[in-house]
């Protein structure tokens, strides 16, 4: 999750019976249909590998320094190999560096698309005794948030509809993304200056799929074979068909089930670079009440327009939580 001018929120969504709050609409067969999400999901990423995200310094003895800023390690780096042993975890990791104590450790990096080789000398935490490289490092993300879309032709879903990188713009792989439902039991409300949140509780026993892809247009993956897809088919609508007015969004602010909310289309933008395709109002005075407007878990909610899927919730201005960004469901649909 991240925030700055606007929010953003993780994740992924439970998909799919008929619920309350949803019309019933039928794609012609030679318009894609999908079925539209609106349910909020939990997510856990693994990266494979540990990923740096910050340098530090070690307080030691002899005061403060950087072994990996010395030796030249960045935020983005993937430690793929440290003394020679595979890695996949932030524990394995400082399990090596500690037993490696003051001698040179070979770490083998995946810096972008290249494979290198930097060696680090490891420092001892004076207070802690143990040794560091002065990293800050993950090798996982979770959150929750709200699946866009499934699509039944491939069994794939799309989800959350930005980023899950944070500001700094680099990417977390994923090599082992599980998600499951998720029940919303609170909200923390928007309000001027600050972001809102969705409070929500896994259901660990209860999977909707894998995830295997993440970039800018959001969460995607395989829905679980045994996931039942029983709701109902919206058609996709092309990028020409939005315009400023009337429209709505599907999402889940409690419990489990999505209910339809109000919203303005206030600009169309289908050039933005950024995926800021959408400028939105929420205008309905039940979420707002409940919500604030738009608050983090809200990601990846759909938005609709004439009975079609036109894309989906990304963002919240903090100074206003009422209105936000959204992104075209074709950029999506791309991934």
């Amino acid at each position: 999750m991240r925030k700055s001018n606007f929010f953003i929120v993780g994740a992924l969504l439970s998909f799919a019976f008929a619920v309350s709050g949803y019309e019933t609409v039928t794609a012609s067969a030679q318009e894609q249909g999908v079925y539209v999400g609106g349910m909020s999901a939990g997510f856990t990423l693994k990266s494979g590998n540990p990923q740096i995200i910050g340098i530090s310094e070690v307080l030691t003895e002899k005061g403060a320094c950087s072994p990996a800023a010395t030796a030249g390690l960045r935020a983005g780096d993937k430690i793929c190999k440290a003394g020679g042993i595979c890695v996949e975890t932030i524990k394995e990791l400082n399990e090596i560096v500690n037993k490696t104590q003051e001698k040179a450790l070979e770490l083998q990096i995946l810096r972008g698309n290249e494979e290198i080789i930097i060696k680090v000398t490891p420092a001892k935490d004076r207070t802690t005794g143990h040794y560091k490289i002065g990293i800050l490092a993950r090798d996982s993300i979770s959150g929750i948030g709200t699946v866009t879309y499934i699509d039944k032709a491939n069994e794939r879903f799309g989800a959350l509809g930005h980023s899950v990188c944070g500001e700094n713009k680099r990417e977390l792989s994923v090599s082992d993304g599980l998600v499951y439902e998720c029940s919303i039991v609170g909200v923390n409300k928007g309000i001027r200056g600050k972001a809102g949140e969705l409070r929500g509780m896994f259901l660990s026993n209860k999977t909707i799929g894998v995830a295997d892809k993440l970039c800018d247009c959001g969460i995607f993956g395989k829905v679980d074979a045994n996931f039942q897809t029983d709701g109902l088919i919206y058609t996709v609508a092309d990028s020409q068909s939005a315009v400023p007015g009337n429209a709505y969004i599907y999402s889940t602010v409690n419990g489990i089930t999505p209910m339809k909310y109000d919203i303005e289309i206030v600009k169309v933008d289908k050039n933005n670079k950024e995926n800021k395709n959408f400028v939105i109002k929420i205008t309905d005075e039940d979420l707002i009440r409940e919500t604030g407007g738009i608050v983090q878990g809200m990601s990846g909610s759909p938005i609709m327009q004439n009975g079609k899927l036109i894309g989906a919730v990304t963002h919240v201005f903090v100074n206003d939580p009422t209105r936000g960004y959204g992104i075209d469901i074709q950029t999506m649909l791309k991934e």
